[in-house]
């Protein structure tokens, strides 16, 4: 048993002092700030206590150290000054402690052995590392022996001895033979914690002449051997059975010494045939749970982190059917010093006070010692803040100069620890690390954590402020932490804004602006639903969201919580999730994730998959009822039911739901008893007292719920006092001068027998008073008249019936009616914080005034007169309700340069109390709203006329208006704008020196002394000439309006058709229209409806010659058209063609053609007079080219040739009418066809150079073909 440390006498000021001592200084981990801040040394990393070298390589003792300003670094070498500059072996590395000893150029590691510390100093102290022990490795060969062979009887048992050379650190044992194989080991046969090999008994195949041990020294990477050993068994027959004995440890009892936390290996080893069994047990405990292992065939008990608690008798047992052993190992544990509270650093301020505390524990109890840079506190120079008291050290009223590193040492017989706590006294002004304007983004309604990083010393004073002339903020509504963090518990959209964090001590202030953004939350309006599917069908779950327009949403698709399947038959839309061809293992979970960087949400759905009828036969459906209902096991608050299961019609039956009717009570009401799994066909029922139960069973599986079953016979339970009270218990008053108690009655089925009633007991609380109780029907309400007003009672209300009570009830707090307020608020103040927002301020009232549950204060606040117009109107009263006992509210939404009248009352349940006088405050002027209206009249070639409204909310005195404008052209780019100042009290002006048929927009808007209000915009154009200007009918005025219009109507007319264009201006999605008819006619006009919105129409049908009138209009716009147009269609083509042909230049130009013709054909009929073929027929014969056919034999008439892209064949065509005319349509070949192209040229002899050329644009004709020479008509119809 642990027991409790007095205090002595003489220590209770030191208590005391500890008591009142102020925490030291925290600095934050900020590699800027650490790099400026004066610091002593501190260790960050050294070599181990005990290192073993490997003697073949350079030996590297490691120091490492930071401060400020970087330490330099000494040594010792057992206990006295080290120095490396005498020693050519060893450096120091740079910026650094540690040590390089070269060995590998001819230095001895044995001559470097010893103990080694290094010393880290600056300016602020020293710090020291552990005692370092340098010891070589050593792999010693074993010595040379002569081993007999060991000639053994079979069965009888056998140890086989290592005895390796003692090495540094030592070596691991193992045994193998001649080809380097493991020895196998058994429960017979296995090697000891030692490294001699043990046989239980030994056999026959145990002969061979190779037990090998070898030993490893994996600091120098050796193996060493032993010289080989002979086993020869000696079969006897029989072999002899013995009992066990133990081979290791010897004797009955043994000791065992081990340190905390390392593990305890004991080991018991047993001769004996047969084999014996070994078993560990600890006497007077349990070996302990999952740090005890077994090893080496139960042979070794291994227990890992041994305690103290791990200490005493250990014994194990070996045993065989011959009998048993058994062997006891006392085991102690003691254990090296360990910390329980290492000193940790101080930084403190100058004046103030703290502690090192140094505690360790061990076994024997270690010793405390105490350094200072290094040297014994004892030794050490004086310093009047520093006060030793055993294991703890004690500053007070610290100065700079009291900066030092502290080293407590705690050692015991077992070892020793070692640690450097620094003092560091700073004097400094407050930083701010946190990143100036950072920015934060929080979800609404979520906790904002705005930080506020900060170091000083003394420590600094953290306020907060929000936005650029904010107050201080304070109060329930925010969080203020130690380390400088302001917390806003639920955020706001009105939260968004600047906040201010100021640090200041008495050696200077500094601040930093942080941003809060607030968003809107992430949401899941549309969830994936559950779904009961078949095989090979098609399922679709949706997910669709609602996120802040700022935030960009990820969604994730997860089956049973994991990626989906990589399978192309899951489809991922943009809020929806498709599977095709569904199969069974798709059944599960489907969970729609959505993240943004600030927030996740998710709604998870069930996909069912069932089987798909094989043909139309299989039909699934509801089970049907179970039946046979059987009650048995009666007893008084149970019973057993059983059933038989209906068909399940092709869907396993997954439960069953049972549900009873209470024919005493509720006759005909069946109520939710319980369920069980579809696999169990019986149950036990829990039953109440008084209650006539009768049964049924309903089968559910994954279609739907059957049918419920037959009810089962009826079961009377027996009565029973209550088992429960009413609940909901509540003591309200309806009057000043009463107290009304209900509940909730309890139901038949709960009152567990006849007679029920309640007993209702009351006293008042806190006040020394017997309960009052009484017995009443059963009802749920009961009044206590006479009470006195709003006064606390305890309250209970217990059940009973004609057998007895229920257990005794629980107290409830109630109170007796309230009254309306005694008082009003006072000290009323307001505030004014802007010309729309104020802050009231009241003096709550006291509490016993309030006469009630005190609900909060109502502002009630009124308009009184406006500043500007000076007139009343009728008085609308504004109330705003504060909750709570808060004193302060704030009233928005005010009228600028407005007179105002307020006054406070407070609220409890009852109702409101007086009134607090009026208080009267005024806001300020602000903006005003923009002009009533903006009206432009009058347009002129140079001058425009505005006329305009002042504002219907002036929110103070109109100083004057603004009036801006800028010319917009065609392509709807501004022109410079013009600013004119206009004295309040105009209401027109007119504008001159404009451009003619000049598009301008206006911006107006009105001032007052604050600044300028929301302006109004308009678009008027200036006339094009004087004769444009309209006279004003009734309603004129007004400039048209700009938008929409219809203008540059053009019109393309050929002889019968018109293509009409226009452009328009104004709202999209017009629908058009043409109108046209004969120019100068009174017949109405004919319509015409354009095809979409389309800004040209061909009209079709018209008559040549003829002057038309057209306009173009907008349907669904009253009274929108374009100006007329007139255009002329063209005369018919053969007064044309007439017309043309009478022309002297082209009846000389026809003459020519006709001429050039009449003497190619005079040639040709000379040629073919003379019997021969043209020339180039004669090529074409030669090259057998299919595309050229032959001249015609019988009329001695041109070949037809044919385009290589037109394989059709010109047909000989009729002689030209007698009228001498021919249709436009058709054309006569010529040989403007075939010669004049650019690859064709006549030779000397007639015939063609080079390939035919056609237009290949031209389709053959038929009827076009003549021997006699074309007329100048004919001619002039080939060309038009």
């Amino acid at each position: 048993m642990m027991k409790k440390k007095s205090i002595p006498a003489s220590k209770p000021s030191l208590m005391l002092f500890l008591c009142q001592i102020v925490s030291a200084l925290d600095v934050p981990l900020d590699s800027k700030l650490l790099e400026e801040l004066s610091q002593p040394p501190t260790i960050t990393q050294q070599s181990p206590k005990d290192y073993i070298v490997d003697p073949r390589e350079n030996i590297v003792i490691q120091c490492e150290a930071k401060g400020k300003p970087p330490p330099s670094f000494s040594w010792t070498r057992n206990g006295t000054h080290f120095d490396i500059d005498k020693d050519a072996q060893v450096t120091m590395k740079p910026n650094s402690g540690t040590l390089v000893i070269n060995i590998m150029n001819g230095g001895k590691a044995e001559a470097y052995e010893g103990v080694y510390q290094c010393t880290a100093r600056n300016e602020r102290g020293a710090a020291i590392s552990n005692n370092i022990v340098i010891r070589p490795s050593r792999s010693p060969l074993w010595t040379k022996e002569k081993l007999e062979p060991n000639h053994v009887r079979e069965g009888d048992s056998l140890v086989l001895h290592c005895r390796p050379p003692v090495g540094l650190p030592p070596p691991i044992i193992f045994w193998m033979d001649n080809a380097f194989q493991r020895l196998p080991q058994s429960e017979r046969v296995s090697q000891g914690l030692n490294g001699d090999l043990y046989f239980s008994n030994v056999q026959p195949e145990d002969t061979r002449e190779d037990y090998i041990c070898y030993a490893r020294f994996n600091h120098t990477q050796t193996i060493q051997q032993k010289q080989p050993i002979s086993v020869k068994v000696v079969s006897t027959k029989p072999v002899t059975e013995r009992q066990p004995v133990l081979l290791t440890p010897t004797g009955s009892t043994s000791t065992k010494v081990e340190l905390r936390g390392n593990v305890l290996l004991l080991e018991c080893i047993a001769a004996g045939l047969p084999t014996p069994v070994i078993r560990w047990t600890k006497e007077g405990g349990e070996l302990p749970a999952n740090r005890t292992f077994f090893e080496n065939f139960k042979k070794t008990l291994k227990i890992i982190d041994v305690s103290e608690a791990d200490s005493g008798n250990y014994k194990c047992t070996a045993r065989n059917v011959l009998g048993s052993v058994h062997h006891v190992i006392s085991v102690t544990v003691k254990a090296a010093p360990y910390w329980i509270t290492a000193p940790r650093n101080l930084v403190l301020s100058p004046g103030e006070d703290g502690t090192l505390i140094c505690r360790a524990n061990g076994n024997p109890k270690p010793s405390i010692s105490w350094l200072a840079n290094g040297v014994p506190i004892a030794i050490a120079p004086e310093d009047p803040s520093r006060k030793v008291d055993g294991d703890t050290i004690i500053f007070s009223h610290v100065q700079e100069r009291s900066s030092a590193v502290y080293q407590c040492n705690a050692s015991n017989e077992y070892g020793y620890l070692l640690a450097n706590a620094f003092v560091n006294v700073l004097a400094e002004p407050p930083r701010i690390l946190t990143p100036a304007n950072k920015l934060y983004q929080v979800i609404a309604d979520s906790p904002a954590l705005l930080d506020c990083a900060y170091f000083g010393s003394p420590k600094p004073e953290i306020e907060w402020f929000k936005g650029a002339k904010g107050s201080i903020l304070r109060g329930n509504e925010y969080i203020f932490h130690d380390n400088g963090t302001l917390e806003i518990p639920v955020a706001q959209k009105d939260s968004t804004g600047t906040y201010t964090c100021v640090a200041r001590n008495e050696l200077g202030k500094i601040q930093n602006e942080v941003h809060l953004e607030i968003k809107d939350p992430t949401m899941i309006i549309k969830q994936p639903e559950y779904t009961v599917v078949q095989r090979y069908s098609q399922v679709s779950f949706e997910c669709i969201i609602k996120h802040d327009s700022t935030l960009l949403p990820t969604v994730v698709w997860l089956k049973d919580n994991d990626e989906l399947p990589d399978d192309e038959r899951f489809l991922v839309g943009k809020d929806n999730l498709t599977i095709m061809n569904v199969t069974d293992k798709d059944d599960g979970t489907y969970t729609c994730v959505v993240n943004t960087t600030l927030d996740s949400v998710s709604a998870s759905a069930v996909l069912t998959v069932v089987a798909a009828p094989p043909t139309p036969a299989i039909i699934y459906a509801r089970p049907n009822p179970p039946f046979d209902l059987e009650l048995t096991g009666q007893l008084e608050r149970s019973i057993d039911l059983s059933w038989t299961p209906g068909d399940e019609n092709n869907s396993p039956i997954t439960n069953f739901v049972i549900e009873y009717e209470d024919g005493l009570h509720e006759p005909g009401v069946w109520h939710y008893q319980t369920e069980v799994p579809g696999t169990q066909t019986t149950v036990q029922l829990k039953l109440s007292p008084y209650v006539n139960y009768s049964f049924r069973v309903i089968a559910v599986n994954k279609i739907g719920r059957s049918q419920p079953s037959e009810p089962s016979q009826q079961y009377l339970t027996k009565s029973a006092n209550p088992d429960e009270n009413p609940a909901n218990v509540q003591g309200i008053g309806s009057e000043p001068d009463n107290l009304v108690i209900t509940w909730e009655s309890l139901t038949g089925f709960q009152s567990n027998g006849p007679g029920l009633q309640y007993k209702v007991s009351w006293r008042q609380k806190d006040v020394d008073d017997e309960w009052t109780s009484v017995i009443v029907a059963n009802v749920s309400k009961y009044i206590v008249s006479g009470t006195p007003t709003f006064v606390p009672y305890e309250i209970k209300v217990q059940a009973l019936n004609d057998l007895g009570y229920a257990p005794e009830p629980s107290e409830v707090i109630g109170h007796s009616g309230e009254d309306l307020p005694m008082v009003a608020p006072g000290n009323v103040q307001v505030h004014v914080i802007n010309s729309t927002l104020a802050k009231v301020h009241w003096d709550p009232v006291p509490l016993k005034t309030v006469r009630g549950h005190l609900q909060g204060y109502k502002v009630y606040y009124w308009k009184v007169q406006s500043l500007s117009r000076r007139s009343r109107r009728h008085v609308e009263k504004k109330i705003l309700t504060f909750r709570g006992n808060k004193t302060f509210g704030m009233l928005p939404g005010l009228e600028p340069y407005s007179s105002y009248k307020l006054n406070v009352r407070v609220v409890n349940g009852k109702g409101e109390g007086p009134a607090s006088p009026d208080k009267v405050f005024k806001t300020p002027e602000g903006v005003p709203s923009s002009p009533s209206f903006l009206k432009i009249t009058n347009p002129t070639l140079d001058s425009l006329t505005l006329e305009w409204g002042s504002p219907t909310h002036p929110n103070g005195v109109l100083t004057s208006y603004i009036l801006k404008f800028q010319p917009i052209n065609n392509t709807h780019e501004l022109g410079p704008l013009v600013e004119i100042r206009i004295p309040a009290n105009e209401s027109t002006l007119i504008l001159k020196n404009l451009n003619y048929s000049t598009r301008y927009k206006f911006y107006f808007n009105a001032q007052t002394s604050v600044g300028s209000g929301s302006q109004i915009t308009e678009e008027a154009v200036t006339i094009m000439d004087e004769a444009g200007i309209l006279h004003p009918a009734v309603g004129a005025g007004k400039v048209q309006p700009l938008y929409p219009r219809i203008r540059n109507v053009t019109t393309a007319a050929a002889e019968t058709y018109a293509n009409i264009s226009w452009e328009y201006e104004g709202p999209d999605h017009a629908n058009f229209y043409v109108e046209y008819g004969v120019a100068g006619s009174k017949e109405d006009w004919k319509k015409e409806i354009v095809n979409g919105s389309r800004s040209f129409f061909v009209l079709k049908g018209l008559t040549p010659g003829t002057a038309y009138k057209v306009r173009v209009g907008a349907e669904g716009l009253s009274g929108f058209r374009s100006s007329e147009d007139v255009f002329e269609t063209g005369p018919a083509m053969a007064s044309r063609q007439v017309d043309i042909a009478t022309q002297g230049w082209f009846i000389g130009l026809m003459c020519a053609v006709a001429l050039l013709i009449l003497i190619l054909l005079i040639v040709c009929f000379i040629r073919r007079n003379k019997g021969g073929k043209y020339p180039v027929k004669e090529k074409e014969d030669a090259h057998a080219d299919p595309e050229i056919q032959p001249m015609k034999e019988d009329d001695g008439t041109f070949g037809e040739y044919s385009d290589a892209e037109d394989h059709k064949p010109l047909k000989k065509g009729s002689r030209t009418p007698s009228d001498r005319t021919v249709k436009k349509e058709d054309s006569d070949d010529s040989l403007v066809d075939y010669g004049e192209g650019v690859n064709g040229q006549f030779n000397e002899d007639g015939s063609f150079i080079g390939q035919y050329s056609g237009k290949k644009e031209k389709e053959p004709a038929e009827g076009n073909e003549s021997s006699e020479a074309p007329s100048p008509v004919n001619a002039m119809n080939s060309f038009v």
